[in-house]
């Protein structure tokens, strides 16, 4: 299914690529976004849908020192969230808090809250633990993963364990699985490495080469998702890991992002630079009655795996978003600065 954007947008004034849902504001539907601009001073958007959904609206917009390269939400304080970043020259990451705003736009500065410097290699993505309130934070960077003790109070991190990723292999990303916080998965030029955070050692591999990006089902263990410059997204279970369980197309061009629904089980998100959106139903099987009916025509035809492909975009969509209060909305970023907020309740019925 070919469609256009009925979506809500929202512009940006220099490019971007980071977006992350605001999981702690349980009252508002929120993004926290944040720009890449070489030149010019860049800005953390702070947006809301509006309460009958027909608008975003901007509820806070801070200047931020260098262009962000990640963003991610601190999932038990909708205040605070890390970014990491780059100068051309020199690169780093942070905490930040934003500041108390009493409504007004024009608020204060973020409160830089503390550096995350005791690094050697070039940060990539900063982890936060998947759910609930911790003090563990990981980065990681080309050649390490760190796990990190994070105490807002004294506003301070400490390196707690630190393992590099050995000879030859640089480090791209990763995530969090958020059925077991001891297991993290990193991605690599030529695989994904599996980490165990207690001794700090590598537990497995899935080889492949160009992976871009990697994410958990919320909802089943040991399942893992890719999205790859040739191969589009790979499902893996962990338990059997050297042929995936499942293949999407993906992408023409590159497929750079997959998200997992928080709620809704096989429902996938992904984006890419050939600047389009694909939603899709990974595994009908296990959809618990979730998905429309209407989808089907008959019991013996298999379902299109695409569900809908939004394509009303003119860059590439390097983020993406699943909002955690309404599972139904989606966040996309293109690369000219445009977040697009969707419903996908088209495609899904509650029983």
């Amino acid at each position: 299914m070919q469609g256009g954007s009925s979506g809500i947008g929202y512009g940006l004034k220099y490019q971007a690529r980071c977006i992350s849902d605001v999981k702690a504001d349980t009252d508002h539907t929120s993004f926290i976004t944040g720009t890449l601009s070489l030149k010019e001073e860049n800005e953390v958007h702070l947006i809301r849908l509006s309460s009958d959904g027909t608008e975003l609206v901007c509820e806070g917009l801070f200047s931020h020192p260098n262009e962000i390269w990640d963003l991610a939400s601190c999932p038990f304080d909708q205040r605070i969230f890390s970014t990491v970043y780059s100068t051309g020259e020199s690169h780093g990451a942070a905490i930040w808090q934003i500041p108390e705003l009493y409504g007004e736009l024009n608020s204060p500065q973020l409160e830089r809250i503390t550096s995350l410097d005791s690094q050697i290699g070039k940060i990539k993505c900063i982890l936060w633990w998947p759910s609930g309130r911790h003090d563990k934070l990981i980065s990681i960077d080309e050649e390490n993963l760190s796990l990190w003790s994070l105490d807002l109070s004294k506003k301070a991190a400490q390196v707690q364990s630190q393992e590099s990723a050995g000879v030859m292999h640089y480090l791209s990303g990763g995530a969090w699985d958020p059925h077991d916080t001891n297991a993290v998965a990193a991605t690599c030029e030529s695989s994904i490495q599996f980490w165990d955070l207690r001794t700090m050692k590598k537990t497995n591999s899935v080889e492949h080469a160009h992976v871009r990006n990697v994410d958990y089902n919320p909802k089943k263990k040991h399942v893992l998702m890719t999205a790859e410059d040739e191969s589009g997204i790979r499902i893996w279970d962990l338990r059997k890991p050297k042929v995936p369980i499942q293949e999407l197309p993906g992408h023409t061009h590159w497929t750079w992002a997959v998200r997992y629904n928080p709620e809704y089980d096989g429902l996938i998100l992904s984006s890419g630079t050939d600047s389009t959106v694909n939603l899709w139903l990974a595994s009908p099987s296990s959809n618990d009655g979730l998905i429309s009916e209407s989808l089907v025509d008959s019991p013996t035809r298999r379902i299109d795996p695409l569900l809908n492909s939004y394509s009303d975009y003119e860059d590439s969509i390097y983020g993406l978003a699943w909002s955690s209060r309404e599972p139904w909305i989606f966040a996309s970023l293109s690369y000219d600065g445009r977040v697009v907020v969707e419903s996908v309740k088209p495609f899904i019925s509650r029983k």
